[in-house]
């Protein structure tokens, strides 16, 4: 089935963030922010909480005023357009934000009534698996059910611009899989998706563009290939948390560097594009480890996921936070 949307033209930026700053009292949570999402495409939102990503999605919503910077969804302004932007713009929230008396069918009927060419509720609602839970009040479903019941009305306007909260959580993975085919749709018809989710393998398979946050900021972005450097190869084991790594930096090649990603995980990885893990780098870290009379547990030499880079990149960021 083909995903009618609007009339942006893939490859168009459909959301652009530039410079944005959001306070919270005395409190900065995001910190210069910039990034674009474009048209006939999904773009991921990756941090860890509190790094700022909520609060930037929700500056794009609408639903928070900046208090610096710009945002552009469609061209417009999400606060000061909000009345022209939102037959054009779904958003699906974590907490879903419906009427917790409302039976779910009424919900949906209700939100497609909104809009001049809804999409199918029947189609959603089977697409989703809900027609056994439509007379049952949104209190009353289960938090999957409540997931699937928020996508929905999120898609019933055939927006041109959907902004999904962990749009998978709490599923079970043939409603998982369901929602993925239903996010490919969109972007195949042109949508512009943007997404934050705690699913790293999820945003590696669905992303087109993610973005990293941490502390209010972007600190990389790219496409997965971009960011995992695509065939690169990465070496990881477990030991005692606290090594010091500055022993074995020295033992590595150009460009190659050792991080404790989390306590007593390591990771020997590529800094840099041009530099690429070698047989001598396996060799160097492994007779390392036999000098200070340490199992690696785990060894494992594989390619490098995009965990792989949130977790160094948030070890980085701790590494700054504690200097």
């Amino acid at each position: 089935m083909r995903v009618e949307s609007g009339s942006t033209a893939s490859g168009d930026a459909a959301v652009e963030v530039t410079g944005l700053m959001k306070r919270y009292g005395a409190k900065l949570a995001v910190d210069g922010a910039s990034f674009s999402a474009v048209a006939g495409a999904v773009t991921a939102v990756l941090g860890p909480n509190g790094a700022g990503k909520t609060s930037t999605v929700e500056c794009c919503e609408g639903l928070r005023r900046p208090d610096g910077g710009t945002v552009r969804v469609l061209g417009h302004d999400p606060v000061t357009d909000g009345a022209w932007l939102r037959p054009r713009v779904g958003v699906m929230l974590q907490d879903g934000g419906m009427p917790q008396g409302a039976r779910a069918g009424d919900v949906l009927n209700l939100t497609a009534a909104m809009y001049a060419r809804p999409w199918a509720t029947g189609d959603l609602i089977a697409r989703l698996d809900l027609g056994s839970r439509l007379r049952t009040t949104v209190r009353r479903l289960s938090g999957g059910e409540r997931q699937r019941l928020a996508l929905a009305v999120a898609l019933v306007g055939r927006p041109d611009v959907v902004f999904l909260d962990e749009p998978t959580a709490g599923l079970d993975p043939q409603a998982r899989i369901a929602v993925w085919g239903l996010i490919g749709e969109l972007r195949a018809s042109g949508v512009a998706v943007v997404l934050t989710t705690h699913l790293l393998d999820e945003a590696e398979r669905l992303a087109d563009h993610v973005v990293l946050m941490a502390g209010g900021r972007v600190v990389a972005a790219g496409s997965p290939r971009e960011l995992t450097g695509g065939t690169d190869h990465t070496l990881s084991f477990g030991g005692p948390a606290g090594l010091d790594l500055t022993e074995l930096a020295p033992l590595l090649s150009a460009g190659i560097a050792a991080t404790e990603v989390r306590p007593g995980h390591y990771v020997v990885a590529n800094r840099t594009p041009e530099a690429h893990l070698l047989p001598g780098d396996v060799a160097a870290t492994t007779a390392w480890c036999a000098r200070l009379g340490i199992m690696p547990e785990g060894l494992v030499l594989g390619r490098r996921s995009l965990e792989d880079v949130f977790l160094e990149i948030a070890a980085r960021q701790n590494e700054v936070i504690g200097a």
